[in-house]
């Protein structure tokens, strides 16, 4: 049951990713350098985008109620797999509420930026969520592989928020919609790694990233299960104390 629920979390990424870009290339009139994905949930087939949106998140949401069971006790089990839950949260409130047309999509909307209606701040709401979110979770699983001395792992999740921030934030606002895209790619892209490392490395994984999280607890333990460190000021547990 738990590998069903981390492989939800596993598939959520890459199955949003990928939809949205087949309609981006065979919308009509959809333009990826001038529309954001948002739109895609707009017209005559926006209702597939609205449910990709939807499921995304409802299989963030499942994946990470499996992550938290696999993860637990250790770094990170809470927080990490709570912020997922909120990337998912936030991809369903997007697909329930869709963005205010403009910019010439659908066909026959205005050409300039739309005026703001209450489902499109909505769905803006549910982009922040899941964006932030994505990126909060990243910044906590850091912090875990550094606590587990699994310093690619660490690395990787930092290159991944400060690659998001420089894609997203580059000012240059023709490009956004590419931009958002791409940084949206890069987070997923990581809690895919990180739902792949937990399902083919399984329980044996986690019970030695236990192991290390112990060790580092108790500095003074330097040796294995079978073998235990006495102070000097304390009696050997072979021997009675005078």
């Amino acid at each position: 049951m738990n590998r069903a629920l981390l492989s939800c979390g596993l598939i959520a990424g890459p199955v949003f990713i990928a939809t949205s870009l087949i309609q981006a290339f065979t919308r009509t009139g959809f333009d990826l350098v001038r529309h954001p994905i948002s739109l895609l949930s707009l017209g005559s087939l926006g209702w597939l985008q609205i449910i990709n949106f939807v499921l995304g998140g409802i299989l963030y949401v499942l994946g990470a109620v499996g992550l938290r069971a696999a993860l637990r006790p250790g770094p990170g089990s809470t927080w990490g797999p709570l912020l997922i839950g909120v990337t998912g949260v936030g991809l369903i409130i997007a697909g329930l509420f869709t963005a205010d047309p403009g910019a010439g999509f659908p066909p026959g909307a205005p050409a300039g930026a739309p005026s703001m209606s209450w489902h499109g701040a909505l769905h803006e709401l549910g982009f922040l969520l899941s964006f932030g979110g994505a990126i909060a979770a990243c910044g906590v699983f850091a912090r875990r592989y550094a606590a587990l001395r699994r310093r690619g792992r660490m690395m990787a999740a930092l290159a991944t928020i400060v690659a998001v921030l420089v894609v997203a934030g580059w000012p240059d606002l023709s490009s956004l919609s590419v931009r958002l895209v791409i940084a949206t790619a890069i987070l997923f892209g990581f809690l895919t790694a990180v739902f792949a490392q937990v399902l083919t490395q399984g329980p044996s994984s986690q019970l030695a990233d236990q192991s290390a999280v112990q060790r580092s607890h108790h500095p003074f333990d330097l040796s294995g299960p079978t073998n235990q460190y006495t102070h000097p000021s304390q009696p050997s547990p072979s021997r009675p104390a005078k």
